[in-house]
């Protein structure tokens, strides 16, 4: 395993060129880019939004903490990768971004939230799960 400037990882030639174009991005992915890292194992996904909202659909591989309690679990989330937040339209994401970010995490938020992921005909977990 090679360390990078933020986390190890076991591909350091992809992976650390991975890593870095991501910090270079602006805070708001698209939903492709974010199917694209999580694809990857690149970020770390984390659903803001309300337990019922998690349960009618959601992004496979994401983590739900909800907005309210994520100052709480904030030691819980690694610091050495990336996070993309995400909700139903992109404005809790937003706001637990920039409070991530100032406190030095590499945050980001999925603009247009879940409407733009299932828009974009991104798969939702479970089989027939919604936007809520």
């Amino acid at each position: 395993m090679v360390s990078c400037s933020r986390g190890t990882v076991s591909n350091a030639r992809d992976g650390c060129r991975a890593i870095a174009t991501l910090k270079r991005m602006d805070s708001d992915l698209t939903p492709q880019q974010v199917s694209e890292l999580l694809q990857r194992g690149e970020i770390q996904l984390i659903d803001v939004r309300e337990p019922y909202e998690h349960d009618a659909g959601r992004i496979a591989g994401d983590r739900l903490v909800v907005l309210t309690e994520l100052a709480a679990q904030a030691e819980t989330i690694d610091r050495d990768r990336p996070i993309v937040f995400y909700c139903r339209s992109g404005s809790r994401s937003a706001m637990a971004t920039e409070a991530f970010r100032g406190a030095g995490y590499d945050a980001h938020n999925m603009e247009g939230g879940l409407l733009d992921w299932a828009a974009a005909g991104l798969p939702l977990e479970p089989d027939g799960g919604h936007v809520a």
